[in-house]
């Protein structure tokens, strides 16, 4: 076992590095990526490494990067698009959502679009309203769109690795409060399985599910919780599209409470969709209505203060738990 001291950035740069080297078909497209070493610096020095060829400046055009990174994959390169912010997502939705994840079905299967696009959301750098969305469940709405969103520094590394490998395009959000996360991480070690959970923290008395950065605020709760008797179990998906429903399923059946956490807004977000399905799939096993701990659905504020309020944090999560839980689990 060898273990490397890895940011977030660094391990996404490391997977990227790693699987040029491997794949000479795989190229990398966006805005400032090249010379600049992309917006929050996943690239930097990747074009010296490979050229300019293979890490392709272009212009300010979300729409004609995605474009070109569709009909590259279509003719037989594994091109990564860039967006700098998933905010921009909106202006390529005819690219991505009526194109790449349709034309391996409109094709009957004898052509497919094996494209990541990588993109970054969240709160966490007072950004404004237009840079600061979590729109996962813009994609998570789109059949043939699969949809990963790491937490953790190993992630980052193993699921933009196995990402370039699909055949289906992968959107792979990144939160931008987690490039600077450092962690020791064994890169040879086996990973955990594209569209696997992973259960981080196991409990008796509830199921937290969740993602990206609300993994780490659910942990900081988890440990809160446990300070005053209460037990909590905490899944981090990894992989919203495929989903790992199985693992969600077995873990509230055992508990009976389930909690969802996403900074995406509450009204029609991945919460809304995670828990209507532990509710039907679950139902003669929950003791307590799902609760969904999610965004406000408001544009979010560029004051600090306001943008952390307008988020689940970690005294949130652990406080409705425990109002979940009230005068029902033993001293």
């Amino acid at each position: 076992m060898a273990l490397q001291e890895l940011t977030y950035r660094d391990a996404l740069r490391k997977a990227l590095a790693d699987a040029m080297t491997e794949n000479p078909d795989v190229v990398i497209l966006g805005e400032e990526v090249g010379r600049y070493g992309g917006a929050y610096g996943v690239t930097k020095d990747l074009i010296k490494e490979f050229g300019a060829e293979r890490v392709i400046d272009t212009p300010i055009s979300e729409p004609a990067i995605v474009g070109a990174a569709v009909g590259a994959a279509m003719t037989g390169l594994r091109p990564v698009a860039e967006l700098m912010y998933v905010d921009f997502i909106g202006m390529t939705m005819d690219q991505l959502a009526n194109q790449a994840a349709k034309i391996r079905y409109m094709f009957g299967g004898q052509i497919g679009v094996p494209m990541v696009l990588r993109t970054q959301g969240g709160t966490g750098r007072s950004a404004g309203a237009q840079h600061s969305q979590s729109l996962e469940a813009y994609v998570m709405h789109t059949p043939g769109l699969r949809l990963a969103m790491p937490a953790t520094v190993a992630d980052a590394y193993h699921l933009l690795r196995m990402a370039l490998t699909k055949p289906d395009p992968v959107v792979f959000i990144e939160h931008k409060a987690l490039y600077t996360m450092k962690e020791s991480v064994d890169l040879d070690a086996e990973p955990l399985a594209w569209g696997k959970a992973a259960v981080r923290r196991e409990g008796r008395d509830l199921v937290i599910v969740t993602y990206s950065r609300q993994l780490h605020y659910c942990l900081e709760a988890a440990r809160t919780l446990s300070a005053q008797g209460v037990e909590a179990t905490v899944i981090d998906i990894r992989t919203l599209n495929p989903l790992d429903f199985d693992t969600i399923r077995a873990h509230v059946e055992r508990t009976g409470r389930a909690m969802v956490v996403s900074e995406g807004v509450m009204t029609a977000g991945v919460a809304a969709e995670l828990s209507a399905r532990i509710t039907e799939e679950c139902f003669d096993f929950l003791e307590d209505p799902v609760v969904r701990v999610a965004g406000e659905d408001i544009p979010i504020s560029v004051s600090t203060a306001l943008e952390a309020g307008s988020v689940p944090g970690p005294q949130l999560i652990a406080d409705t738990a425990l109002k979940m839980l009230a005068g029902r689990v033993p001293a």
